[in-house]
């Protein structure tokens, strides 16, 4: 919230005030998403013999969090190099 805030008030992105809460939160995110996306593969496996529809909602799941997570990395990579 800070650093979209910092944002819309015109701060640049290289500011602390938009990196520094940024980077908290890509911090957060990355193992958050990481440890969802495993659970979310292992469900899956274990709900396809018993619920064949749910255990492929639950590889849909994984996938989307694969993408956040690789999405958080380029992202917070974006931001330090800027």
């Amino acid at each position: 919230v800070v650093a979209i805030t910092a944002l819309n008030f015109g701060a640049a992105s290289t500011s602390g005030v938009v990196r520094f809460p940024a980077l908290v939160c890509f911090g957060l995110l990355i193992p958050l998403s990481a440890d969802a996306g495993m659970r979310a593969w292992r469900s899956a496996w274990v709900w396809l013999p018993i619920d064949k529809p749910r255990g492929l909602a639950r590889f849909i799941w994984a996938g989307v969090l694969g993408v956040t997570l690789l999405a958080s990395i380029a992202a917070t990579v974006l931001l330090v190099t800027a």
